[in-house]
């Protein structure tokens, strides 16, 4: 139910040229109604007047787009292009403005999620790295404006840097004088980035308040890379880390110890254990095989948040993850890519009964479970009242397993969403797994969509129609690679050229 005022300001918005003329009277405590009202509507003209005239010391989007008493509709997953396009002019604008007070002093442009379907009037989004490049450009145009620099704006942000905006991005972060908006990064994405790239955007990012760290995807290193990047900057505040495949790997000049000792590894725990918020920590497609005890052992605070999918882990490594004080913390485990029940069946079922209590999100994805394992999982999963995201794609199951599993599942209270495999009576006989894209996509279609609709039918008798099941047979959406997908394309087109010139100068040199 929306309030008298928010129905006022709405129409007050809804005509631009009125709204102008009339801020000057309106009380200040109202611009955040008008705010909202603005970006519900779509009023790109007034939510950049608004900004440029805004009387109050702070504006955080998050919350001006959140639910309110005067109107309850969450509008955070709205990540409208032409709403933000307005926001950050009005915050130029502002520190331009000639007359009157200037009294914002903090804008923080966090808190707005990307989703796959924008509900905007446009439905044009403006993804997490188009916002990192408008942002950044703006700061660069006012750098020449120094009367803006005598009432600068303290800007938070969540920043995503590739090769393609890295540029305006350093250019943004160290300006060679006090600059108008001062940006200060509360989360960093980086992809398609060199080490050295890496290691100097992040010096001028302000790694002390640095919150959450994702290093992914192409931006290759190594363990020397990681340890010079922990030892060196620092991130004192960070509560998220998330590495790229093969960050642990032994540089390749270097050589182990005659016993077998990772020095590297070591010093990377160490500086982890220095990071007294940690509580998250992603390092998927990295070879940790008997390692997991020296990663993770030296952590001050129990993790919430572990992804150690396809990470080659052993019995000694499950041993140490079901023992450990991690465990019973855990509400997010990925552990994708590990024959769970035929490999470590009495430590797995260790482990979830430790993380029952407080494990929301569990991915199992490529595990090898069968038919003959879902008894087994079944138990496992049975303590786990409050878990609420459940993922197992990429598992050789029958539709009569899958049938059984989700009688078991209709009975975890919390239960909101289940990614399930294409069941292997789709494929023909034989098909071997894990599968890649091309075998994963030719199966059966119409028998499928029999065996899932009798799924729903199972959790439907047992009055579970809230729970959502699908099969993202490519992986759920992921906003950040779909915004930067031409650039991933180029890096990949580059990278198979430079593999191609080594073949060939190897070959050159054999002869």
């Amino acid at each position: 139910m929306w309030s008298l005022r928010f129905i006022s300001a709405q129409a007050l918005v809804s005509q631009p040229r009125v709204a102008r003329q009339s801020l000057e009277g309106v009380a200040h405590n109202l611009y955040p109604l008008l705010f909202k009202a603005s970006y519900l509507l779509e009023q790109a003209e007034v939510i950049r007047v608004l900004l440029e005239c805004w009387p109050l010391e702070e504006c955080r989007l998050g919350a001006l787009l959140g639910p309110s008493a005067d109107h309850p509709d969450d509008l955070r997953d709205r990540a409208c292009r032409a709403c933000l396009e307005a926001c950050v002019r009005g915050l130029a604008d502002h520190v331009l403005r000639d007359g009157g007070r200037r009294r914002l002093r903090v804008a923080d442009l966090t808190g707005v999620r990307d989703v796959q379907v924008q509900r905007c009037p446009c439905g044009r989004a403006l993804g997490r790295w188009g916002r990192t490049e408008l942002l950044a450009r703006t700061c660069c145009e006012l750098q020449a404006e120094p009367r803006g620099a005598r009432h600068p704006i303290e800007v938070l942000t969540d920043l995503f840097v590739t090769e393609g905006n890295f540029e305006v991005v350093v250019r943004a972060l160290g300006p060679p004088r006090p600059a108008p908006l001062r940006v200060h990064c509360l989360s960093f994405r980086a992809d398609s980035l060199g080490p050295s790239q890496l290691l100097h955007v992040l010096r001028l990012a302000g790694p002390g308040e640095l919150r959450r760290l994702d290093v992914v995807h192409n931006v290759r290193l190594h363990a020397g890379h990681v340890q010079q990047l922990l030892a060196q900057v620092g991130f004192p505040r960070l509560i998220s880390l998330t590495l790229p495949a093969k960050a642990f790997d032994v540089p390749p000049a270097c050589t182990l110890a005659p016993s077998g000792e990772d020095p590297f590894l070591t010093s990377i725990a160490w500086e982890l254990s220095q990071m007294t918020q940690l509580t998250e920590l992603s390092v998927a497609f990295s070879t940790l095989t008997g390692k997991i005890q020296t990663l993770l052992g030296p952590l001050r605070t129990p993790l919430r948040v572990l992804d150690l999918a396809h990470c080659s882990l052993n019995h000694a490594d499950m041993a140490f993850l079901a023992n450990s004080t991690h465990a019973a913390h855990l509400e997010v485990l990925d552990l994708s890519g590990h024959s769970l029940v035929s490999l470590f069946p009495s430590t797995f079922f260790r482990l979830l009964g430790r993380a029952a209590q407080t494990l929301r999100v569990l991915t199992l994805e490529e595990c090898s479970i069968e038919d003959g394992h879902v008894s087994t999982l079944i138990l496992a999963l049975s303590p786990c009242r409050e878990l609420r995201e459940l993922r197992f794609l990429g598992n050789p199951l029958s539709a009569r397993a899958l049938r059984r599993l989700f009688v078991a599942l209709g009975e975890l209270p919390k239960l909101q969403c289940v990614e399930f495999p294409v069941p292997k009576d789709c494929f023909p006989e034989g098909a071997a797994y894990p599968q890649d894209e091309l075998a994963m996509s030719k199966f059966d279609q119409q028998k499928y969509d029999m065996i899932a609709e009798d799924l729903r039918a199972v959790l439907l008798r047992a009055g579970r129609d809230d729970i959502q099941v699908s099969t993202p047979l490519f992986g759920s959406f992921d906003p950040d690679i779909q915004e930067t997908s031409n650039e991933l394309g180029t890096f990949l087109l580059q990278a198979f050229k430079t593999a191609l010139e080594n073949f060939s100068r190897a070959l050159k040199q054999i002869e």
